[in-house]
């Protein structure tokens, strides 16, 4: 049997993007700004992660004419929806595999010093 770790996706494990679809699994379209603010990350940071994932079809990016300037509006895809629900099972697979904690396998909560 293999370890479940070999089933992460690469792709969606980076931090930010991993942050990125949990925030657009919860959220209707949502604006480039935003998200942004959202995740405490530059805009060429989301701009990157938001590349990779589009290239990969797990989300989709909108642009709209605001005024003079043309606003962002970015969604998870059902395929994205999917990928990243399939990421949190793979997860919890490798949480589960660890085995159950039974009262004489607990690591002790704090390091034993030398003894005075």
């Amino acid at each position: 049997m293999s370890h479940p770790r070999k089933d992460l996706d690469s792709l969606i494990h980076s931090p930010v993007r991993f942050s990125l679809l949990a925030a657009l699994r919860n959220l209707e379209d949502v604006d480039f700004r935003f998200l942004g603010d959202l995740l405490e990350i530059s805009d060429s940071t989301l701009s990157q992660a938001l590349t990779a994932l589009l290239d990969a079809g797990l989300v989709n990016v909108r642009k709209e004419p605001s005024g003079r300037r043309t606003r962002t509006w970015v969604g998870i895809t059902d395929a994205g929806r999917a990928a990243f629900t399939q990421h949190l099972a793979t997860l919890q697979a490798i949480v589960d595999s660890g085995g159950p904690a039974s009262p004489d396998s607990q690591l002790p909560t704090e390091r034993e010093g030398p003894t005075p």
